[in-house]
């Protein structure tokens, strides 16, 4: 889902809570709750009240699936691009200790500045 290497992302579009709800419900921490989710074509994206979960639905059948966790307590800087008149897209950037770059982009109907608020109110 995430390429760590290359920084990229499929471009997500927001979705309900109730996407990945059920996939994520096991590795929640008993006082963790969803904030907000997106989806690309089978992967997503959940922001928790901890953490960043990447969902990358792998293989043909989709059965098998990996998580990734990135803890808001290791961005160590964030910057996000809106989208423009003819740039419908939006990005996140986040930096993270021992992991470096990754890079989350955005149909233009996700709010971003709203996700960066999220961030900020996690990490400032």
């Amino acid at each position: 889902m995430i390429d760590f290497n290359n920084a990229a992302f499929v471009k997500l579009k927001p979705t309900g809570n109730d996407a990945f709800r059920d996939l994520i419900s096991s590795i929640l921490t008993d006082n963790e709750s969803l904030i907000s989710t997106f989806k690309g074509i089978r992967d997503g994206v959940v922001f928790t009240t901890h953490r960043i979960i990447a969902i990358n639905v792998q293989g043909i059948t989709g059965k098998k699936k990996d998580f990734t966790s990135l803890p808001y307590s290791k961005i160590q800087a964030f910057s996000i691009e809106t989208a423009g008149t003819f740039d419908l897209d939006s990005e996140l950037e986040l930096w993270f200790s021992g992991l470096g770059k990754v890079k989350l982009e955005f149909i233009s109907q996700a709010n971003v500045s709203e996700i960066a608020k999220i961030i900020s109110d996690k990490i400032l």
